[in-house]
């Protein structure tokens, strides 16, 4: 065996010793999918040119942690998704899903999201403490610092899919 082939699992063990996340193994990329049909892919490069948020949430743990990422609002006006005034009528029923690599998946109507109505702050997020997020939790992570329970904190997200309610005309 080449020498090479343990240096990967001794940063592991000595990032894990000084209590840092380890690096994620896959780079981070976000699929939105919109109703219109639009498929927007950003990586991680991408991500960093919206505005940058930071706060500081109780995560499962019942710690405070801080994270920095994107708001969620904005990953979906990137993607061209309606926003503030032009979200009414048929846009009232649409509705935000957040998907993880595992298939854990959640939902968010569009109205509670935007600044205009619910104003629901969520965040994709790539960083707790400054670090970035672990293979087991990353490379981005959904936090909703205003939902009691964290069962809305999609790990590992990978999708953003905005659909609309059936029936809807």
């Amino acid at each position: 065996m080449k020498s090479g082939k343990w240096i990967p699992p001794l940063i592991l063990v000595a990032a894990m010793a000084l209590g840092q996340q380890p690096v994620p193994v896959q780079p981070a990329t976000l699929v939105v999918k919109t109703i219109g049909g639009r498929t927007l892919t950003l990586a991680a490069q991408d991500l960093s040119k919206l505005p940058q948020i930071k706060l500081n949430a109780v995560d499962h743990d019942g710690k405070n942690h801080e994270y920095a990422g994107v708001k969620l609002r904005d990953v979906l006006t990137q993607a061209g998704v309606a926003t503030g005034n032009d979200v009414r009528g048929k846009e009232m029923t649409d509705h935000v899903i957040v998907e993880a690599s595992d298939g854990y998946r959640v939902v968010f109507s569009l109205a509670e999201l935007d600044s205009d109505f619910g104003n629901l702050q969520v965040i994709v997020a790539d960083t707790v403490a400054g670090h970035p997020l672990g293979a087991k939790e990353g490379p981005l992570r959904l936090v909703v610092p205003g939902d009691k329970r964290q069962a809305r904190w999609v790990r590992m997200v990978t999708t953003v899919s905005v659909t609309r309610a059936q029936g809807t005309v």
